[in-house]
């Protein structure tokens, strides 16, 4: 006699998202796992007297959304302190962080603000920022991290443990804009400790949970971050799965540890090594083949150069642990795809996150290599007409994500969000609407890159991404169909629950 099903999601929608992406009417759960795909008729049969049956009102079913590029922490930060993501002026900045000021009596940290949205394009500087406290450190980060704008409190405070390079001036004054490593050492000043990191995770998991989002490869640098996922999982009260790629300087720390890619419990393993090789666009740090449209006096600078570059991913392989390097700019891609190259496995497979600026040299590079293309489709908000790609690249700007031809090199495509926004539904709708027609992908192919892509990424498709007999069962129930919604209006669509291996996280 068959055993009875834990749950049944019953008239529904259910994509398997497979390569053929067959369609069934009800999906049956047992033990965590998938047991019966069928029509809902079909499978009644499975239903027992503890049974959970949810009746999903013809809505749509596909599996959970992995987001194989985010910084958790990060979404905790904009959920905690001061929002900066949707302000529309200097001023409204200003004004966000006077708000938080009087709010603590401590730093006045704001996260998120995208100066290329407003009218007035500039960074914040030390003359916006000092009054909003000059007794206390004022520091508002750029969305994408490595540009940061800080008072003469915080430049005064933290100065000294900030390279001269990566401190912009006029006429040899500084003026409060930093990036990269200076950038690094502002979050090694706030750094929250074990106990204000588990609030940060706790308050982005359910953040996380209400977007569909069952599974995140977390780039951990600098964080209290793998130490609290693992507690959580060992209280049972992580409710996504979590792949750690830990920063080049704990390589030694994980190898002599034990750690392999892999490694880990269903919920918490072990990922990649992880590096920069070049900067941003918006800070004009990353590493291009020709000087940037705006600013010719300058074509990006190396974090990490391909001659250290190689030692570090030799140094991975070594220890039989996958590698993946940060690359935005054509210049840093080609580098970092050689190196890559020269230590091919298959089993690990090495991966470039970003990957912005290609041109079809990269693309048929990326293909021959096999490495993967961990890229983030949110990005295209910044390459539409008058947006950031277009100031700082000019032409170029049509190189920006060719997503349409990667996918048709069969380049293996793995969408995150960088936590800019973490939405995965937002990313989906900007691939389907991509400002370069050619470059579009259908709504099948960004789901699956929003799913299967990420549990390739990782090696889990054997057991993730897809929902088959004999798969965990990691749900998103959408209350519309993607595949009916017009252009951007995928965006819009609303997640009424969430389910992680077959128990529900989140229901709207």
């Amino acid at each position: 006699m068959t055993a009875p099903a834990d749950t049944i999601l019953t008239d529904a929608e259910v994509h398997t998202l497979g390569d053929s992406d067959e369609t069934y009417g009800a999906i049956a759960i047992r033990d965590g796992r998938v047991v019966r795909l069928a029509d809902s008729y079909e499978i009644e049969f499975l239903e027992g007297a503890e049974t959970e049956v949810i009746d999903c009102d013809g809505k749509v079913v596909l599996p959970g959304f992995v987001d194989a590029h985010t910084h958790l922490e990060m979404v905790g930060r904009h959920l905690v302190h001061a929002d900066l993501r949707d302000v529309s002026s200097p001023e409204a900045a200003v004004d966000r962080l006077h708000e938080r000021a009087s709010e603590t009596d401590g730093p006045v940290l704001g996260y998120g603000y995208d100066e290329s949205t407003w009218d007035e394009s500039r960074y914040l500087t030390t003359a916006d920022l000092n009054p909003v406290t000059d007794d206390r450190p004022v520091v508002a980060f750029r969305e994408d991290m490595h540009t940061a704008s800080v008072n003469g409190a915080a430049l005064t405070e933290y100065r000294s443990a900030m390279p001269d390079e990566d401190v912009q001036t006029e006429g040899g004054e500084p003026t409060g804009v930093l990036v990269e490593e200076a950038v690094g050492a502002l979050f090694s000043a706030f750094d929250p400790g074990v106990e204000g990191t588990e609030d940060l995770l706790r308050a982005a998991q359910e953040h996380a949970n209400a977007l569909g989002v069952t599974g995140i490869h977390d780039m951990c640098r600098r964080s209290h971050k793998p130490r609290v996922f693992r507690d959580l999982d060992a209280r049972d009260e992580l409710t996504l799965r979590v792949r750690l790629n830990y920063w080049e300087n704990h390589t030694d720390a994980v190898v002599e540890t034990g750690l392999r890619s892999g490694y880990g419990s269903p919920m918490v393993q072990t990922g990649a090594i992880k590096t920069f090789t070049d900067g941003s666009f918006g800070g004009r740090t990353a590493k291009l083949r020709e000087p940037y449209s705006d600013d010719e006096s300058t074509d990006g600078q190396w974090v990490v150069d391909p001659e250290e570059l190689e030692g570090m991913v030799a140094a991975a392989v070594e220890a039989d642990l996958q590698f993946t390097a940060h690359a935005i700019g054509d210049a840093a891609v080609a580098e970092t795809l050689d190196v890559l190259a020269a230590h091919d496995s298959d089993r690990l497979r090495h991966r470039i996150e970003h990957a912005e600026l290609l041109t079809d040299d990269l693309v048929e590079r990326f293909a021959e290599t096999g490495v993967v293309a961990s890229v983030q489709p949110n990005f295209l908000k910044w390459a539409r007409d008058g947006g950031l790609y277009e100031s700082r690249l000019g032409a170029r700007r049509s190189e920006v994500m060719p997503f349409r031809e990667l996918l048709d090199a069969g380049v293996p495509l793995a969408f995150g969000s960088d936590c800019m926004p973490l939405d995965p539904l937002f990313g989906i709708g900007q691939a389907v609407t991509a400002p370069e027609p050619s470059q579009r992908l259908t709504v099948t192919e960004a789901l699956r890159a929003y799913t299967y892509g990420g549990a390739y990424a990782a090696g889990r498709e054997a057991e993730l991404g897809t929902l088959d007999v004999g798969k965990r069962a990691d749900i998103v129930v959408l209350d519309e169909s993607p595949w009916e919604a017009a252009g951007d209006a995928v965006t819009d669509i609303g997640v009424t629950r969430t389910l992680v291996d077959g128990d529900t996280v989140y229901e709207a």
